[in-house]
């Protein structure tokens, strides 16, 4: 059917300039124009946003599509008159009062044409020999006309989208590069201002939202590039100066190090303890791995920030604590403080505590001092990891919910 005029909705409804300008795009379509069915709504899915419709609003349109039986679309008959309940049934059960609000949107979007009867009723009149000669109901033309820009809008998402999970591996290997490095650099006692680098990498390492775009991936990815480049010259440094120190060992020079563990220098003197250890000490015999009274999914939830640290993720405990040891090196804690803590807390606790202290790591000025003074109060039987465990899920639960909304 064909209207030298805008045809008009039935009843309250009133006509929208985007009505007129959809029905003028659908006279407009070329009549030879042929759409495959299923192609085209596969890029009007994935251009949904741009056209501002939601995921229900496709399952209705879907419907109406199902409702023509040829695969190929061409202009002219593209009319479809189905009844409330066979569109319900059609969109797996859908309530009225929730299709009518979807069709509206459709109609909106300029994606189908309200071609209503008289009395608003959907029906065909058909000739004598049953073809349609006038239908009232839904048009879906403009699905054909537009099927060029719709085709367009689908590619800019797809690569809109793929741009971003580049960016996001991008991220997601400098921050693994960085944290590496700044554990290799802690264990090998690199000379730099390497807590500088720790706080800034703090900064840089907060948990990404899910629907990220590249406003704010790229400049993110930038500054992480800057401090890669940063942290890789301090260490690059570390090695020129150990291979000169080995040439001179070689031309008869002897160092010796009077401090055999260089990431004590981390910490503050007041916060070693006096005295030393004796080589001849017996080792404490260690708790038990796993951290009492809380499941690992758990400590991951409040904890996250940890995983970032492993390279395979973690599934048990043994890799928990593994990816806790590293952590503990690239916070600056001395391997003297972590022993204490595995003494005093068990390996688990002390494992959960440090990954605690990474989540907070923004806060803790001094991680190595911080660690000491919780196992002095472990020691003194003053220390649960339950509040601040229980204080980090919240916070995170909180965080997820904000993004959700």
């Amino acid at each position: 059917m064909t209207d030298s005029h805008p045809t008009t909705p039935f009843g309250r409804r009133t006509l929208t300039l985007a009505m007129v300008a959809s029905q003028a795009a659908a006279k407009a379509c070329p009549e030879d124009r042929v759409v495959h069915k299923w192609k085209i709504f596969r890029a009007i899915t994935d251009a949904r946003d741009r056209l501002d419709i939601s995921d229900r609003a496709l399952t209705v349109l879907n419907a109406l599509l199902t409702c023509l039986p040829e695969t190929a679309l061409t202009p002219g008959n593209l009319v479809v008159f189905p009844s409330n309940a066979s569109l319900s049934e059609r969109t797996h059960g859908m309530a009225g009062t929730t299709l009518r609000r979807h069709l509206f949107a459709l109609v909106n979007a300029g994606l189908i044409i309200r071609r209503d009867s008289p009395n608003g009723k959907r029906y065909a009149r058909r000739s004598g020999d049953g073809t349609i000669e006038q239908a009232f109901g839904f048009d879906l033309t403009p699905i054909v006309a537009r099927a060029e820009e719709f085709d367009r809008l689908a590619d800019e998402v797809r690569i809109e989208r793929r741009t971003i999970a580049l960016a996001r591996e991008r991220v997601s290997i400098l921050r693994r590069d960085i944290a590496k490095i700044i554990a290799v650099a802690a264990e090998e006692g690199a000379l730099g201002d390497w807590g500088d680098i720790r706080r800034r990498f703090a900064g840089l390492s907060g948990r990404l939202p899910r629907a990220v775009g590249l406003g704010l991936l790229e400049p993110l990815a930038e500054s992480l590039e800057r401090l890669a480049a940063e942290a890789g010259k301090l260490l690059d440094s570390h090695l020129s100066s150990q291979k000169t120190d080995g040439n001179d060992s070689h031309s008869g020079a002897h160092y010796q190090n009077s401090n055999p563990d260089p990431l004590i220098e981390l910490e503050p003197a007041s916060q070693k303890g006096g005295g030393t250890i004796s080589e001849t000490q017996p080792v404490p015999e260690r708790r038990s791995q796993q951290a009492t009274g809380f499941p690992l999914g758990l400590i991951l939830k409040a904890c996250p920030d940890i995983a970032m640290y492993s390279r395979t993720g973690i599934g048990s405990w043994p890799e928990f604590i593994a990816t806790a040891a590293v952590v503990r090196s690239a916070l600056g804690v001395s391997p003297s403080a972590w022993e204490d803590a595995v003494d005093a807390m068990g390996e688990g606790d002390a494992a959960v505590t440090v990954a605690a202290i990474l989540q907070r790591s923004a806060e803790v000025k001094s991680p190595g001092g911080y660690l000491r003074g919780l196992t002095a109060k472990a020691r003194a039987g003053n220390y649960s990891i339950g509040p601040q465990i229980m204080a980090l899920w919240k916070k995170q639960k909180t965080a997820n919910n904000e993004q959700a909304s």
